[in-house]
């Protein structure tokens, strides 16, 4: 019974380490819907990003009685390893499901992206300026902009390309995971041509296209 305790207790702090690591995948689903409202407030007047509550379940706790490396009145660790795992199990999953874009820095990107977009929407509309699949806008057809405002289109789009790289970064170190930067940015990038409006060019990675 001694050896059959010793490995269910290391079975169990191995399953413990193992359901640890959840919390570094990539949350993919969170970071889409998360694109989805950020690029949403850039493009439409007034919105505001809603806070996302993910439903959280952190299971059961144990009874304060029971001795989770000893058996229980009902005679199986299994169970309370079981429970144990499923009370942590639980909300690791939740937390996986949810991405934080809510810092200063992506606020005040965010701000500038906002503003930015009134004086870029027009240069969109006509093709002047595209979307790219990289995350990032390009002016494709410089005919299409006026002379005397064609150096100052080009350094919007400058800047608009350095705030979405910083936006990037920035939604990365909130999470405490700056290594996701170039995930979000792929992201994003999908995200940036779904939401491209009629009229609009973009290159989805096989030529440019007119939504």
């Amino acid at each position: 019974m001694k050896f059959r305790v010793q490995f269910m207790t290391f079975t169990l702090f191995s399953l413990l380490a193992a359901c640890v690591t959840i919390n570094i995948y990539f949350p993919a689903a969170a970071a889409e819907k998360v694109a989805d409202e950020i690029i949403e407030e850039i493009q439409n007047e007034g919105a505001n990003i809603q806070e996302m509550t993910p439903d959280q379940d952190p299971g059961s706790p144990l009874p304060a009685e029971d001795d989770p490396f000893s058996y229980n009145q009902h005679g199986a660790l299994e169970t309370v390893i079981v429970s144990m795992l499923n009370t942590l199990i639980a909300p690791a999953n939740a937390a996986e499901a949810d991405l934080n874009a809510d810092s200063a820095d992506v606020r005040k990107l965010k701000a500038s992206m906002r503003a930015r977009y009134n004086a870029l929407k027009e240069f969109y509309a006509n093709g002047s300026v595209g979307v790219q699949n990289d995350g990032f806008i390009t002016v494709r057809n410089p005919g299409g902009i006026a002379l005397a405002i064609r150096n100052q289109v080009k350094q919007l789009v400058n800047t608009e390309n350095n705030d979405r790289r910083a936006l990037y970064q920035a939604i990365a170190v909130a999470n405490d995971h700056p290594e996701w930067a170039q995930q979000i940015q792929q992201t994003f990038a999908r995200r940036w041509i779904a939401k491209a409006q009629a009229g609009w060019w973009y290159n989805d990675g096989s030529g440019w296209k007119q939504r």
